[in-house]
């Protein structure tokens, strides 16, 4: 039997998300390229403080529509998040070594930067929903030796989130303010999926 609802993502933290909340679902990790959606996009649209938003709305969507043309019947959730540095211009995307997320958090320290984090629903192959919402965090003008004691601290973990920080362990040091809806910054705006999850009775009202 096919399953009712599905997590597109093998995230952890957005597994948990829902799990901590008592949905019942199953997981089916996207086989998107992102790497390659993000080049085409870079290079048809116009790179700015707009794009991330874009593309975490598309990336979002693309997950879901790939895993539910998979399975049809089922309601898929997708999701993403991207990270916009206004004073540099720039965004950045999860760091793929210990140096290079140090570069990371060195680009965002005494910066404040942008969390968009984009939330979709497809069935048939289709996006019937979709939400993104936006978080503003600010980093401390950390020094070079806190940075090398959090990352010998934390070690392989900072390469599991965009931001290099998990708010829900040490990373919450590295920040001076933050704005925002704490499943946000997680990695899914959370609260408005459930409201919709109980508005096409998903889940009990």
């Amino acid at each position: 039997m096919e399953p009712r609802l599905i997590l597109a993502s093998g995230s952890q933290s957005r597994r948990q998300m829902l799990v901590s909340a008592g949905v019942a679902f199953d997981v089916v990790p996207s086989n998107v390229d992102e790497a390659a959606l993000k080049h085409e996009m870079e290079v048809e649209l116009i790179y700015g403080p707009g794009f991330p938003v874009t593309e975490a709305v598309t990336l979002a969507g693309e997950k879901a529509c790939e895993v539910s043309r998979r399975y049809p019947a089922a309601l898929v959730i997708g999701a993403d998040q991207t990270l916009w540095i206004s004073a540099r211009q720039r965004t950045l995307d999860k760091p793929t070594s210990i140096d290079e997320a140090r570069q990371h958090l060195e680009l965002m320290r005494g910066h404040s930067h942008t969390l968009h984090s984009a939330v979709a629903l497809a069935q048939g192959g289709e996006i019937v929903w979709r939400h993104v919402v936006a978080a503003h965090l600010t980093m401390r003008n950390v020094s070079d030796a806190f940075l090398d004691d959090y990352l010998a601290r934390t070690g392989d973990a900072v390469l599991s989130s965009v931001g290099c920080y998990q708010l829900e362990g040490l990373g919450i040091q590295l920040f001076e303010r933050i704005e925002g809806d704490y499943f946000t910054i997680l990695g899914m705006p959370l609260l408005p999926l459930l409201e919709e999850l109980r508005r096409r009775k998903v889940i009990p009202t």
